[in-house]
């Protein structure tokens, strides 16, 4: 329990990771957290869905949600993702801006700098990749954003490296409201064990495949039984060809052997138990642009 002086001192509140696909977003929640909850690959667009991450100090509790990428919407799939992460500019108190300093995405920036017009919230610039940059482009980069936008603070970082990422925690943290905890001490984020093992397959069909095939896939977990020795997972991949079921089998069933297995692993070293995972693939066609079928998804 906190003393009276102590809960005055205490600062809380929601963190909204907004950026542009591959920006890093996905690397930084899963480092400051000391652990995996959100899938990253060196695909952009990975992550699809609002995913919250909560550190827990001391004297403060951030509560970061890390946004889907926003890019131009395409698909009425791609339109979902890209309303969600406009909606956190709205539902958090602080915008943790991150941008890719090795790989500029100037069409992303000037329309997430626009809606930052509309917003009288506490903005902070991360400058994420610096260890892929000259210092001069760093520098250069700093002069060219603080012209854009008044934010709080602009801190290069190296998510990856974890390179100035406690002098950026300690700027969001200073930029929080006094307010009590939000949630209990020992949650570290809200997502259940079916969610993450649905992320963890589709992580690995992102890095594993090529072409089109990351961005036509989905998961769905059809059964997750937890028994006294082992959890048995069903689960099926949707794409919307023909094809690219063929693709995801592999040549005598190589490939889906393949992510079945990298999956399983990490299941089990999240559950912490055996795990039995039998994978399905399934041609959904259209599922990207209908309705009906991506709530289902949980789209």
């Amino acid at each position: 329990m906190m003393t009276n002086k102590e809960e005055n001192k205490f600062r809380s509140g929601f963190v909204g990771i907004i950026g542009a696909p591959n920006a890093g977003k996905s690397t930084l929640l899963n480092q400051v957290l000391g652990q995996k909850i959100s899938i990253t690959s060196k695909k952009p667009q990975t992550t699809r869905d609002r995913i919250l991450g909560i550190i827990n100090k001391p004297s403060s509790q951030v509560i970061l949600i890390d946004t889907p990428g926003i890019h131009k919407s395409t698909t009425l799939l791609n339109k979902r993702i890209v309303d969600q992460a406009m909606q956190a500019l709205e539902d958090v108190d602080i915008i943790l801006f991150m941008v890719d300093a090795a790989a500029r995405n100037y069409s992303a920036e000037k329309l997430i700098i626009s809606q930052f017009k509309k917003t009288s919230k506490t903005i902070v610039l991360a400058l994420n990749k610096i260890d892929l940059v000259k210092k001069a482009e760093v520098y250069k980069f700093v002069e060219e954003f603080r012209k854009l936008h008044d934010f709080k603070a602009i801190v290069p970082i190296s998510a990856k490296k974890d390179i100035q990422v406690k002098n950026l925690l300690k700027e969001v943290e200073q930029s929080l409201a006094t307010g009590p905890r939000l949630f209990p001490e020992e949650t570290f984020t809200d997502v259940s064990e079916k969610f993450m093992v649905k992320e963890i397959i589709r992580e690995k069909v992102f890095r594993l495949t090529g072409m089109e095939i990351p961005y036509s896939s989905a998961v769905t977990v059809d059964s997750f039984e937890v028994e006294k020795k082992l959890i048995v997972i069903h689960a099926s991949i949707h794409v919307v060809r023909d094809s690219q079921k063929g693709i995801i089998i592999g040549k005598k069933g190589s490939m889906l052997t393949k992510i079945g297995a990298k999956a399983r692993k990490d299941i089990e070293q999240m559950t912490g138990q055996k795990v039995l995972l039998k994978l399905f693939v399934k041609v959904t066609k259209n599922w990207v642009d209908n309705s009906k079928i991506l709530n289902e998804f949980g789209y």
